[in-house]
């Protein structure tokens, strides 16, 4: 396991996922639910879909290195896309209440694991355990920045929406995700 690479992973997932759906839905069950059920379901489908883009990832570095460029560069690109084009209203993503605390990180889990299906930070992780071979440092590092988000989200969420407007924070992310893209197709033509 490589430290190096498990910090590159956080820094790049973190701020991709602060201006992401995952904050402002987590927000949104936590004014709904009781936060440590709301992290505790969250968590469960980051770990889950973490290890879903590291196998991606995996199966991507098995082709050849400039294979493997291209798609990190198409991965980062899509999620360039992503984050540049807006999205969905996370309020129509938690309706209806949920009655015990399981029943809370059921309903949390369920939202943020269909949430984040082909999201930025699964695109960028299964783009960087290919980019580095290190799946348990990358999906480690990603791992943690998506429940950092979610904390946040939970604790300190209402704070970051009003003083940093969302759409600006998106824009920022998708820029430096088209930025790697544009690296990652330099590194394809450089072989």
């Amino acid at each position: 396991m490589s430290a190096a690479v498990a910090a590159t992973a956080f820094l790049l997932v973190l701020p991709v996922e602060l201006p992401d759906k995952t904050l402002v839905a987590t927000l949104v069950l936590a004014t709904r639910y009781r936060p440590l059920p709301v992290l505790a379901g969250v968590s469960a489908a980051f770990f889950v879909q973490c290890v879903i883009a590291v196998v991606a990832g995996r199966l991507l570095g098995l082709l050849p290195h400039r294979a493997v460029a291209a798609m990190v560069a198409v991965l980062f690109a899509v999620g360039a896309v992503v984050l540049l084009r807006g999205g969905e209203d996370p309020d129509e993503l938690a309706t209806g209440r949920a009655r015990g605390p399981l029943a809370m990180a059921v309903t949390s889990f369920g939202v943020l694991f269909a949430a984040e299906w082909g999201d930025a930070s699964q695109l960028a992780t299964a783009a960087l355990t290919a980019r580095y071979d290190d799946p348990v440092s990358v999906g480690l590092g990603a791992f943690v920045a998506l429940v950092g988000v979610a904390a946040l989200a939970v604790v300190l969420g209402q704070a970051v929406t009003r003083r940093v407007p969302l759409p600006l924070v998106r824009r920022f992310a998708g820029m430096l995700f088209a930025l790697f893209a544009v690296l990652a197709v330099v590194g394809a033509i450089r072989g």
